[in-house]
C-alpha cells in the first residue's frame, strides 16, 4: 500500500495507550476519559475525509475524518469505559446554531448539548499562508447516569448540519469539598448562579486568603475584569465540571513573589477571534517562583498561559487545553525550571506548547508526558531558541497548516533573541500523521523539523527513540526556513521508527550534518533521502550512517521537482482517489467556487467556471503518472441541484505540455435521483499525471460545475 494510503487508512477508533517500552513511559498523558471516533461508530450521517488539505473540514478533524450529520440524522457511540459525562469535538457551518439531542440506550435525555459557530471560523490574515481555520469547537454533559462499557449514547442533530468528531467519555468525580480553613468566594459576595459580577468578590478573597486557600464553589462566577497581585495564594476549586469561572481574562499581573498554585476549577472564555494585542488569556505575565497550575479546564481564550517574566519552578500538569485562537501554552523567555506535563490539548489555534526565548533564554525547562491533537495552525510542539531544552515522551497528532509535530528552531520573531544552546534533547516522541504542505515555501514540512531559520544550529540536538506514524510527507526536515542557508548541524538522531512517509525520510534542505543510527522505515512514499540544501551552491547536508539504519537507503535525484506522497510506491491502492487533495487549475472560476473545491474530498463545496464562456477545462496534477481507469464526476448531492446535462471531454498528459484525448466529447447527465454522479471509465492502457476535463455546455448553468472529481486505477 502506498505510504499516503497508508496513512489516511490508519485505524481510528478508541484512543488507548500504547505499550510501554522498557526505556520509556507510554507517551502522552495519562487521561481520564477515552475518545470515540465518530468515523468509527454507527451512523446515519456521511463520513468525511480521510483529507490533508488546508482549510477543510476533514484536514482539520481527528484522524483526519468525521461525519457529517444532517438535521435529524444521528451518530451512535459504544461507551468504551465506565462513564457519567462527555465531551464532544464538532463543527457547525459558519453562523450557524444548534443542538445535539443525546440518548443513553435509546431513551432520549431531557439535556441536550448546545452546539454553536460562535468559537470557530477564524481569520488571521497577518500570518502569511493562514487560511479559516479553526473549525471545531468542543462542549460537555453531565448525562446524570453512571453508564457502563458497552452502552450506547447517540448524538442527534436538530435544526443544523453537525460535523461530529470524536467523543470523550469520562467518569466525572462528585465536588469536592471545602477545605478547611479556606476563604470562599462566596463568603464574599460571588454570585454561583453566573448572573452577578463576580470580580470584587473574589479579589477580596484573594487578599483575604493571603498564605491560604480561596475556595470557589460548585457554580458559575462571571469576572468582567482580570486579577492581579496574585500572589502566596491558592485558587481551588470543586472540580473542573463542577466550578466554573467565565471569563476572557483571569489573570494578567507583569510579577509576583510566587507560591502561587491554581488548581481544580474550569476558566471557559468568549474569545472569538485572535486579537493579539489583547491579554485574553487564563494568565497573561507571571505567577512567580515555585507556582503550579493543575486539574484546569481552560477554553475558548486566546492562549491558555502566556507567561514573561519570573516563573521560575513552576509546574503546569494534569489540564486540558480546549480550543484556544492561538497557543496553549507559551514561555515566553527567562522560563527557568518550568515543567510542562500530562497536558491534553485539542484544537489550538496556534503553536499548541511552545517555548519562545525572547528577551532571555529559557532554560532547563521542559514538555514531557503531554498529548496535543489537532493544532489547526503551527505545530504540535515548538522551541524557539533556549538553553538545554527537552520535549520528552509527548504524543502529538494531526498537524494541519504550517506547522510540524516537533519544531526545534531558531526562528526568533523579533529582537533581543537567544538561540538554541547547550543541550536539546528530543527523546521518546509520538507523531501520528504530522507535518504539512506550507503555501508559503510551497513545499511540505516534516514531522520533525529542525530550523536554523535565523542564525545556524550551535547546540547540541539529540533526537532519539522517536517514532513516526503515517507522516503525510516527511519524516524528519532539517531547513533553513528564513532561505539564508544557516546551517543545522550537531544533530543526531538515534532509534527511530518511521511507519509511513508520504514523501521521504529526511528531507535536508539546507548545509549542514547529522548522523543517524538505527532508524527503520517503512512505508516509504518516494525515496529515503531529499538531500538538496537551498540556496543552490550554499553548501552541503552531510549524513552520517552511524549503522543499524534500514528502509531508506535511496535519494530523490531530481532537486528541480519535489517528490509526491506515494509517487514512488510501485504497487498503488486501486481504492484511493488519486485526485483528492491534488494540485487543481482551471481556466476559470467564479467567486469563491475556486477549482480545489473539486479535488478537497467534500461533495458539498464545488468549482464552478467563469460563466457564459464556454468552453471551460479542469486540470488536476496526480503527481506522477498513474494508470488511471475511472473517474467519478459529482455534484452537490442536494435535490436543490436539479437534474442537468454536462457536455465533456477527457484529455490526458504526462509532462503538462504536450496533451491528446482519453474520451472524446459526450453528454453526461447529472441527476440527484442517482446522487448526481457520473462515472466515466477510461481505456485499458491509459497512463497520464495531468488530467483535463474540457467542458464545452451544460443544460443546468452557463458554466462547467463539478464538486468532485475522483480518479482510480480500477
Amino acid at each position: 500500500m502506498p505510504a499516503l494510503a497508508a496513512a489516511v487508512a490508519m485505524a481510528a477508533g478508541t484512543l488507548v495507550a500504547l505499550a510501554p517500552t522498557p526505556a520509556h513511559a507510554a507517551p502522552g498523558a495519562t487521561l481520564p476519559f477515552a475518545s470515540v471516533e465518530a468515523e468509527s461508530a454507527s451512523s446515519t450521517g456521511t463520513k468525511i475525509g480521510p483529507a490533508y488539505t488546508q482549510g477543510t473540514l476533514a484536514s482539520e478533524a481527528s484522524g483526519r475524518q468525521a461525519v457529517r450529520l444532517d438535521s435529524g440524522q444521528r451518530v451512535e457511540f459504544t461507551v468504551p469505559r465506565a462513564a457519567n459525562a462527555v465531551n464532544v469535538a464538532y463543527s457547525v457551518p459558519d453562523g450557524r446554531s444548534g443542538s445535539l439531542d443525546v440518548y443513553v440506550n435509546g431513551q432520549k435525555l431531557a439535556k441536550s448539548l448546545p452546539v454553536t459557530a460562535t468559537y470557530s471560523y477564524v481569520d488571521t490574515p497577518w500570518i502569511p499562508g493562514s487560511k479559516t481555520h479553526h473549525f471545531y469547537d468542543n462542549a460537555r454533559l453531565l448525562l446524570g447516569q453512571n453508564l457502563q462499557p458497552g452502552d450506547k449514547v447517540a448524538l442527534q442533530a436538530v435544526n443544523v448540519q453537525v460535523t461530529v468528531d470524536v467523543a470523550d467519555f469520562e467518569q466525572v468525580a462528585g465536588a469536592a469539598g471545602k477545605p478547611a480553613g479556606a476563604v470562599s468566594v462566596t463568603d464574599k459576595g460571588a454570585d454561583p448562579g453566573g448572573q452577578g459580577d463576580s470580580t470584587q468578590a473574589f479579589r477580596e478573597a484573594i487578599a483575604a486568603a493571603r498564605g491560604g486557600v480561596v475556595w470557589i464553589p460548585p457554580g458559575e462566577y462571571r469576572l468582567t475584569s482580570s486579577l492581579n497581585g496574585v500572589q502566596d495564594v491558592t485558587l481551588q476549586g470543586a472540580g473542573h465540571w463542577h466550578s466554573v469561572v467565565r471569563t476572557s481574562r483571569f489573570i494578567d499581573q507583569s510579577n509576583s513573589s510566587g507560591n502561587v498554585h491554581i488548581k481544580d476549577f474550569a476558566v471557559i472564555g468568549e474569545v472569538t477571534e485572535r486579537v493579539d494585542s489583547n491579554p485574553d488569556n487564563f494568565v497573561n505575565g507571571s505567577l512567580g517562583p515555585g507556582s503550579s497550575v493543575s486539574g484546569m479546564w481552560l477554553q475558548h481564550l486566546k492562549v491558555g498561559l502566556w507567561l514573561l517574566g519570573d516563573n521560575d519552578n513552576l509546574v503546569v500538569e494534569n489540564n486540558r487545553f480546549l480550543d484556544m485562537t492561538a497557543d496553549g501554552l507559551n514561555l515566553n523567555g527567562n522560563a527557568r525550571g518550568v515543567r510542562v506535563r500530562n497536558n491534553f490539548l485539542r484544537n489550538q489555534g496556534d503553536d499548541a506548547l511552545a517555548m519562545w526565548s525572547l528577551y532571555a533564554p529559557d532554560t532547563n525547562s521542559s514538555f514531557e508526558n503531554n498529548t496535543v491533537t489537532q493544532p489547526n495552525l503551527a505545530n504540535g510542539i515548538a522551541i524557539y531558541g533556549g538553553t538545554d531544552i527537552t520535549v520528552k515522551n509527548n504524543l502529538i497528532s494531526d498537524t494541519n497548516a504550517l506547522g510540524s509535530g516537533i519544531a526545534i528552531s531558531n526562528q526568533k520573531f523579533l529582537d533581543p533573541f537567544h538561540p538554541l544552546a547547550g543541550t536539546i534533547t528530543v527523546d521518546g516522541n509520538t507523531l501520528v500523521r504530522t507535518g504539512a504542505m506550507n503555501p508559503n515555501w510551497n513545499h511540505p514540512i516534516g514531522a520533525l523539523r529542525v530550523d536554523s531559520y535565523d542564525s545556524a544550529i550551535e547546540a547540541q540536538v539529540r533526537i532519539t527513540d522517536t517514532t513516526v506514524t503515517d507522516s503525510p510527507y516527511s519524516a524528519f526536515e532539517f531547513v533553513s526556513g528564513g532561505g539564508r542557508g544557516f546551517a543545522a548541524k550537531n544533530i543526531t538522531v538515534d532509534g527511530a521508527t518511521v511507519k509511513g512517509a508520504g514523501t521521504v525520510v529526511v528531507q535536508a534542505e539546507t548545509p549542514g550534518a547529522a548522523t543517524f543510527r538505527d532508524v527503520t522505515a517503512t512505508g516509504v512514499g518516494a525515496a529515503g533521502v531529499y538531500n538538496c540544501p537551498y540556496p543552490s551552491g550554499s553548501g552541503t547536508f552531510t549524513l552520517t550512517d552511524g549503522g543499524g539504519n534500514s528502509g531508506w537507503n535511496s535519494t530523490w535525484s531530481d532537486c528541480s521537482t519535489w517528490p509526491q506522497p506515494g509517487q514512488g510506491n510501485p504497487d498503488p491502492d486501486p481504492s484511493r482517489n488519486l485526485a483528492e487533495g491534488r494540485p487543481a487549475t482551471a481556466t476559470g472560476s467564479q467567486e469563491v467556487y475556486t477549482p480545489g473545491k473539486a479535488v478537497d474530498g467534500d461533495p458539498d463545496t464545488y468549482w464552478e467556471s467563469a460563466n457564459h464562456a464556454f468552453p471551460q477545462s479542469l486540470t488536476i496534477d496526480l503527481g506522477a503518472r498513474e494508470a488511471v481507469r475511472r473517474l467519478v464526476l459529482k455534484l452537490p448531492p442536494q435535490a436543490a441541484w436539479q437534474a442537468r446535462t454536462q457536455t465533456l471531454s477527457v484529455q490526458g498528459s504526462t509532462d503538462g505540455s504536450a496533451w491528446s484525448t482519453v474520451v472524446a466529447a459526450k453528454d453526461h447527465r447529472f441527476d440527484p435521483a442517482t446522487g448526481n454522479t457520473v462515472t466515466v471509465p477510461l481505456p485499458a492502457g491509459t497512463n497520464l499525471r495531468h488530467l483535463r476535463l474540457h467542458v464545452s455546455a451544460n443544460t443546468g448553468w452557463p458554466a462547467a460545475q463539478f464538486s468532485e472529481v475522483e480518479a482510480y486505477l480500477s
